[in-house]
């Protein structure tokens, strides 16, 4: 596990694939699974990590064969024997990486291997943003999920751990659990408001790009155990495009989008949601907070091409997973899915 990898976008780039590199030296499906997620989202990450992915992917498959044919259970977790054998009916070579284009303001990737994903709690209808932490469901205090870690240690003044996102869609895509064993639901307190909009100012002089992202309860979180997305761009979100309205230009964004750079005067309007209890996501940058109010998933009818909008989708970028959306998906029928989520309809 890397020392210290936040000082510079090169040291934290140089750890994120040293740690790839590692899991796949490791046994079990779930790391394996996880480092050609993330290697297959990042061309240049693809190109170091081909040759041993692939004997890895080689060796589990023949793995997996022969357990089945002796009528043995294929070890690891339920998840990620149904996500392998998917791989395995595809192929290698039939794995195909992330690719992106620009559709008029909108970010459009076509994310093969995360189509796979399990749902979780994303394919459930919600009533209200909170429910108290359920040590008995899927949370980040798995033991399995050790290996997945990629940092772990005091941050800010916060004990916290970074895993790699297993089906990542944005770059260096990791998620962030502070104080996991407090057991925190997926709702957010004041403290920890004042912690990410601390820490994202923070780590921004060395990693310049940086963000955190926050989907509540019933807006696509896909754990009930409080954790933060971190990402870091080259290029802003199309939500930061100095175009839109709530960037003081003249386009109307989709739906609702408030800005807030005062971490008081954001915190004011999260209580509020809190009590309303409407569901929101969060995009967090350096001394600015974008939040999204929006109706709760299982609410609406989302269209074919996706599986629901959260922080990413709302920030601009959507994702598909069938080549035929990839080209065919248009600023139209993005709109369009967007004003769906919108309070006032």
């Amino acid at each position: 596990m890397p020392r210290f990898p936040f000082s510079s976008r090169q040291h934290f780039h140089e750890a994120f694939v040293t740690g790839l590199q590692r899991l796949l030296e490791q046994p079990g499906l779930g790391v394996y699974i996880l480092a050609h997620a993330n290697a297959s989202f990042d061309a240049e990450i693809y190109e170091q990590l081909q040759t041993p992915l692939e004997a890895r992917f080689n060796q589990l498959a023949e793995a997996c064969k022969e357990a089945l044919a002796n009528g043995r259970e294929i070890p690891g977790a339920s998840d990620d024997q149904m996500v392998f054998l998917k791989l395995m009916a595809i192929g290698f070579r039939g794995i195909q990486l992330t690719e992106f284009r620009r559709e008029t303001h909108w970010e459009v990737q076509f994310n093969h291997i995360r189509a796979f994903r399990p749902a979780r709690m994303a394919d459930q209808s919600l009533v209200g943003i909170h429910q108290p932490f359920d040590p008995h469901g899927f949370h980040f205090n798995k033991p399995f999920l050790r290996k997945e870690a990629f940092w772990s240690g005091e941050l800010q003044g916060l004990e916290v751990e970074l895993l790699y996102n297993k089906f990542p869609f944005t770059p260096l895509h990791g998620l962030l659990v502070p104080e996991r064993f407090s057991r925190e639901p997926q709702f957010l307190s004041h403290p920890y408001h004042l912690y990410i909009w601390a820490l994202t100012q923070e780590l921004a002089g060395g990693l310049p790009g940086v963000g955190f992202a926050y989907n509540s309860y019933g807006a696509y979180a896909s754990v009930n155990h409080l954790h933060f997305q971190m990402f870091q761009r080259e290029t802003p979100l199309p939500l930061a495009s100095a175009h839109w309205k709530h960037n003081l230009g003249t386009d109307e964004y989709p739906l609702e989008c408030e800005v807030y750079t005062s971490v008081t005067e954001s915190w004011e309007r999260l209580d509020e949601l809190h009590r309303m209890e409407t569901s929101y996501n969060l995009i967090y940058q350096p001394g600015r907070l974008y939040c999204l109010p929006r109706k709760t998933q299982g609410h609406y009818e989302h269209a074919t091409w996706t599986n629901g909008f959260a922080w990413y989708e709302l920030a601009g970028g959507l994702t598909t997973f069938s080549r035929v959306d990839f080209e065919k998906l248009d600023a139209a029928a993005i709109r369009q899915e967007m004003a769906k989520l919108r309070i006032d309809r």
